[in-house]
């Protein structure tokens, strides 16, 4: 297969988060035109996982995986003498397209893996979450995002919070007769953004993004509710961190801690260059797939923007890059 055309026709079918049917149909429809027992895993509605194995080896000791839903908008493909453009084509079909080609190449060495591609990373990795309740027993995941073709030695945890700040609307004219939500909301942001935040050596530091910001009814209004979102990447548990958000807000807002996705340290393999990933991935919804290691072709810099692009070489070279990675964690 030619990996450049097989991710084209990935990144033409769209699937942003929800609607990622019809891509689970084209993956089955090839996959098993290519031999292999292709299957659906339900997860939600029309939403499913893809499955797949081969005839030799239906619970091979390692497995490929990344995830097929993009962000929006959807941009289709288009490509120059050296990248490949469109929304998905480094995050993730770029390396749906490698992992499938490297299969490919190990199964005609005689080197069984299985393959399984996800819904919902780039929400909250529900089609992980569903596959953690069905393990195969395999002994090693190898896990695909844009690290440039580095193995990531950690991956970054996620903490999403959301202030609610009330207050007692008024005429403006006259503040005093009002309560404002939105002063009580900025002085708790302030508070949280002067918190010290934990660092780690060799990983970085816990960073902190106010996402949104909103509230109020009119200029001429007292604000009697604001709210915002924010995001902690985390460096360790967050336990520490939560006790400090809830010491700094105080009686200022109501603080609600929505989504956790927990900090990993990764296997690494000796003669590989490493990086650090500040995202977080399905990793952590898939502890019942073996080890897990985390590597793919693409630059995390350009996903999820308008000009995203995977470089062709990455793509070839990712090809080889999973091959190896295989072959010597099996030991051959």
């Amino acid at each position: 297969m030619d990996v450049v055309t097989f991710t084209r026709q990935l990144v033409d079918i769209e699937s942003i988060t929800g609607n990622e049917g019809p891509a689970a149909d084209f993956l089955c429809k090839e996959l098993n035109r290519l031999g292999y027992d292709a299957k659906k895993m339900p997860v939600e509605g029309e939403r499913c996982n893809v499955y797949a194995t081969t005839a030799e080896e239906p619970h091979p000791a390692i497995f490929f995986s990344t995830h097929m839903d993009t962000v929006p908008p959807f941009i289709p493909s288009s490509e120059d003498a050296t990248r490949l453009y469109g929304r998905g084509s480094c995050d993730a079909k770029g390396i749906i397209a490698a992992q499938v080609a490297a299969a490919e190449k190990l199964r005609r060495e005689g080197i069984p893996v299985g393959l399984l591609f996800l819904v919902g990373e780039e929400r909250d990795s529900l089609g992980a979450k569903i596959a953690n309740q069905q393990p195969t027993g395999c002994k090693f995941l190898i896990n695909g995002e844009p690290t440039e073709n580095r193995i990531a030695v950690a991956s970054k945890g996620a903490l999403r919070v959301e202030l609610t700040a009330h207050g007692r609307m008024a005429h403006s004219a006259y503040p005093e007769l009002g309560e404002s939500a939105i002063d009580k909301l900025l002085e708790a942001l302030n508070r949280l953004r002067a918190m010290k935040l934990p660092e780690v050596k060799g990983i970085g530091p816990t960073t902190l993004n106010i996402g949104v910001i909103e509230g109020g009814r009119a200029p001429n209004v007292i604000a009697d509710k604001a709210r915002a979102q924010l995001l902690y990447r985390l460096v360790g548990p967050s336990d520490q961190i939560k006790q400090e958000i809830l010491r700094a807000v105080v009686d200022l807002a109501r603080v609600d801690f929505i989504l956790e996705i927990p900090f990993v340290r990764l296997r690494t393999l000796d003669g590989l260059p490493t990086m650090v990933a500040a995202f977080t991935t399905d990793i952590p919804a898939l502890s019942n797939w073996g080890q897990p290691l985390l590597v793919g072709p693409g630059s995390i810099h350009v996903a999820h923007t308008e000009g995203e692009y995977v470089e062709k070489i990455q793509l070839h070279e990712a090809v080889e890059l999973y091959c190896g990675i295989a072959k010597k964690l099996i030991g051959t």
